[in-house]
């Protein structure tokens, strides 16, 4: 039936072309913004778990930031402790040289004192973003923790996870800034025959070929070489604390790009695929203005019934 009133090829040709515009409007916003799901009502679960994935992303970038300050803290530390264990070992050298009879102690003496003033300036300088990890109060807190991992397990509860540093006496510490004298160079150590010394105070100018001074002298010798072993031990720990940084950070990286790609997979838009679509869809429209125009002309006919 032919209808003034009611058009039902235009009606159809209509929504043909508005259903074809619509879904080229969303083929053309993906290909614009390179996302299948862009938000909440493109896909609510995949929009949801991308979120929390980008969210999680970004604590872990956060987490390796602080890994890196954590390595540098660390490294500066280690090189400070290499740095003594150099100076020391030719505080030792001299102390040997010293135990020659005959020998100028006083100017050898006057060498040492040089020495200990630099080793007393690798201390205080190897200060890294405000933390010595070589000067330390020893009534403070003796531990530093460094953030090295985030993870959220299958209920969503989150955990941060840390490496501890000992940096006390037993750790890093080789001198006690509070006066306490437990640090590695600055703790008293004992002669046979005299009065107690430290690394960092030792004086043999006094010592004469006596056989008391030259036991004392001995004494000085294996006491510095015990604070050198002590601190070769500390610089182990350091290592061993800087590679694990190091491993630590190497897997946020890794895990970040796993979690980039995961993303990518749920909310990504196949670009050769919505390319295709995008000139299929184009060339539906063209023929979706045909037919609407066709259809529109079916009025006219029937206006030619009554001429």
């Amino acid at each position: 039936m032919a209808s003034l009133l009611t058009n039902i090829a235009a009606m159809t040709a209509l929504q043909a072309l508005n259903q074809t515009n619509k879904e080229t409007l969303t083929v053309q916003n993906r290909v614009a913004t390179g996302l299948r799901v862009a938000d909440a009502s493109d896909n609510a679960a995949y929009w949801s778990i991308a979120t929390t994935m980008r969210s999680d992303r970004q604590a872990l970038s956060t987490v390796t930031d602080a890994l890196g300050l954590g390595a540098a803290t660390v490294d500066v530390a280690n090189q400070g402790m290499e740095g003594a264990i150099k100076i020391a070992s030719d505080i030792k050298a001299k102390l040997v040289a010293a135990r020659q009879p005959g020998v100028d102690r006083a100017k050898i003496q006057s060498e040492i004192t040089q020495l200990q003033e630099s080793l007393s300036s690798v201390v205080d300088t190897s200060t890294f973003s405000g933390q010595n990890w070589l000067a330390v109060d020893s009534t403070a807190t003796l531990e530093r923790t460094l953030v090295s991992s985030f993870s959220r397990d299958g209920t969503g509860a989150i955990s941060i996870g840390t490496i501890t540093v000992d940096i006390g006496a037993t750790g890093s510490m080789l001198v006690d800034t509070s006066g306490g004298g437990v640090g590695i160079l600055d703790s008293d150590r004992s002669v046979t025959n005299g009065a107690d010394y430290t690394v960092l105070t030792l004086d043999i100018s006094t010592l004469t070929n006596d056989a008391a001074d030259l036991e004392d002298l001995e004494d000085m010798i294996s006491g510095v070489d015990d604070a050198i072993t002590a601190m070769t031990n500390s610089a182990t720990g350091l290592g061993a604390v800087k590679s694990r940084v190091d491993l630590q950070k190497d897997f946020a990286k890794s895990l970040m790009d796993a979690i980039d790609t995961g993303v990518g997979q749920l909310v990504d838009a196949d670009m050769n695929e919505e390319s295709t679509r995008l000139q299929a869809l184009q060339v539906r429209s063209q023929l979706g203005i045909q037919a609407l125009g066709m259809a529109n002309q079916s009025a006219q006919q029937i206006l030619r019934l009554f001429q």
